[in-house]
């Protein structure tokens, strides 16, 4: 399984079942017509769908053991339609959601599978899936206004993921990367963990001959002396910010406003 950079194991299955399991009790009875205010464009029954539909997907990735990309196209063939009622989204959830605990609790977490990350194994598929079924979870609590807490450890890894997995860079040939900003601390207040990221624009050709033009961070360990800025806040509230879910305490920014703002400028962009 993939370690924490808060520290240590994290039991992601435990927490993929524990998050689900809450995702649907809340959903259960919500009404269907419900917005859910942090994804705007959805109602409480298409939460239900998107959230039954990729726990399917890499429920589905898992149990065919894919590894070739190529493989894909028939896999989503094979994908079923949206269910016409309630109880057939909670039928068609209860499903993709038991099976996908199931097989990855079966797995190796050192197993090839397919995956859009660098980390192609079935522990980073837990470790996603978990932090996928937390944030969804917390989607889902805000609909029906009945939010619950969200575990210290876990936050922290998400908020390393964010940063690592979904914002970060690692240099990579074919790419070159320019600073935007000099470097800026984000520190967890109740975690004991940093992370300082450096916002860079990354520009070239990729390996699959695509044209890249996009912004991300460079990111270490701890926090840095000479950092041009500081945000702090508790791991939960700022995994919520870096996933544009409303947090519940504060979050502190000091430091250099330009530097703070080219730290914005990265996690205004879209997450490929």
């Amino acid at each position: 399984m993939p370690s924490s950079r808060s520290g240590g194991q994290l039991p992601f299955l435990d927490h993929l079942a524990a998050d689900s399991a809450r995702f649907r009790e809340v959903l259960a009875t919500a009404p269907a017509g419900d917005r859910v205010p942090t994804c705007p464009d959805w109602d409480a029954d298409d939460l239900l769908w998107h959230l039954g539909e990729v726990q399917w997907f890499w429920g589905e990735i898992a149990e065919r053991g894919l590894t070739d990309p190529a493989e894909l196209d028939a896999m989503n063939a094979d994908r079923p339609d949206r269910p016409v009622d309630r109880a057939g989204l909670l039928e068609y959830y209860d499903r993709s959601s038991e099976r996908l605990h199931r097989v990855l609790s079966g797995l190796p977490p050192e197993t090839p599978l397919w995956m859009w990350a660098d980390d192609k194994s079935a522990g980073y598929i837990q470790r996603r899936q978990a932090h996928e079924a937390l944030i969804h979870r917390l989607d889902a609590e805000l609909t029906v206004g009945d939010r619950s807490p969200i575990d210290c450890r876990l936050a922290a890894d998400g908020v390393d993921e964010a940063l690592r997995v979904m914002r970060g860079y690692e240099p990579e040939p074919g790419l070159t990367h320019e600073a935007t900003g000099p470097a800026v601390t984000i520190a967890t207040v109740d975690a004991m963990h940093a992370w300082t990221v450096t916002p860079v624009r990354i520009t070239g050709t990729d390996e699959d001959g695509d044209e890249i033009d996009v912004q991300r961070f460079l990111v270490s360990d701890g926090p840095d002396a000479d950092a041009a800025a500081e945000i702090c806040g508790s791991a939960a509230d700022l995994d919520c910010w870096l996933w544009n879910r409303p947090v519940e305490g504060d979050i502190t920014r000091d430091g250099d406003a330009a530097a703070l703002a080219a730290v914005d400028a990265v996690l205004g962009g879209s997450i490929d």
